[in-house]
């Protein structure tokens, strides 16, 4: 399928602007627990299938994914991704740090994304090759060159099946951070950790995660925001990548090398426990 990118995006605004409607009037509602300290809003769900009707309506040739549920249809190539409110559990606490993420993944690379922060009156938008935007004005990456000098945003901590296991490298990667950055942050929501690095509020973010919805939209802004985005082993990042490193090119290769450190550190603890 051959689609100008750049010619979505207006559409993508408009799906990103109900969404954002939703959030900022409407109470979270019904609760449901998805697993272990894990849950959705009724405000998810309501968005999720508001932003894929209008989707299904504006561009039936483009497939769908929704965190909440699911793949709703396929197309040739091309898929939304969307997070209905990535930061629920801030969106739930009233903590204004959440918001709405559409990202379009063409095979296994995000080409175009929008994320709307409601509560903090912020909307980050970008499409491949036309630069990244924050309520409409350019923005950049920021030009941090040292570590000791950085903010680094961290994903959150896992819960629910093998929480336990899967926070072993996390845990690891906040002591060798707390020991070189200048500052670590944790906001809760993916879509914040990337369009900050975007604007340069932050100089880095490591998630070792990567959902479609949580990382498709931020990936497309940082990079065209002069991002550098990579996989744990510094190779260029995709949808199919084990985890979601954004930050200025010049902490890249010391970010990779200390994420190193840390899952070497992890696999040491591990064979002592089994002494």
């Amino acid at each position: 399928m051959t689609i100008d990118t750049r010619a979505l995006l207006p559409i993508a605004e408009h799906a990103v602007s109900l969404a954002s409607d939703i959030i900022r009037t409407k109470a979270p509602g019904v609760v449901t627990a998805k697993g272990d300290r894990d849950m959705a809003t009724e405000v998810d769900f309501t968005v999720e299938r508001t932003v894929r009707e209008f989707l299904s309506r504006e561009t039936p040739e483009i497939g769908f994914l929704g965190e909440e549920e699911g793949i709703s249809r396929t197309g040739d190539g091309l898929m939304w991704a969307l997070d209905p409110v990535d930061g629920t559990a801030n969106f739930l606490h009233g903590i204004p740090l959440c918001g709405v993420s559409l990202g379009l993944v063409d095979k296994d690379m995000p080409t175009l994304g929008v994320i709307d922060l409601p509560f903090l009156n912020l909307r980050y938008s970008a499409a491949e090759g036309a630069g990244a935007q924050a309520n409409g004005s350019n923005i950049q990456v920021s030009d941090a060159r040292d570590l000791e000098t950085a903010i680094v945003a961290i994903g959150d901590y896992a819960v629910g099946e093998n929480a336990q296991e899967q926070n072993r490298p996390r845990h690891a990667l906040t002591q060798e951070l707390a020991a070189r950055v200048q500052r670590i942050r944790m906001f809760g929501s993916a879509a914040i950790d990337l369009a900050w690095v975007a604007d340069g509020k932050i100089d880095a973010n490591i998630m070792l995660s990567n959902n479609p919805w949580d990382t498709a939209a931020g990936v497309t802004i940082a990079r065209e925001a002069g991002a550098t985005v990579v996989d744990l082993d510094g190779s260029p990042h995709s949808m199919s990548a084990h985890a979601t490193i954004a930050a200025s090119p010049k902490l890249v290769a010391n970010l990779v090398e200390l994420i190193a450190e840390a899952r070497k550190a992890t696999r040491h603890s591990q064979l002592s426990d089994l002494t």
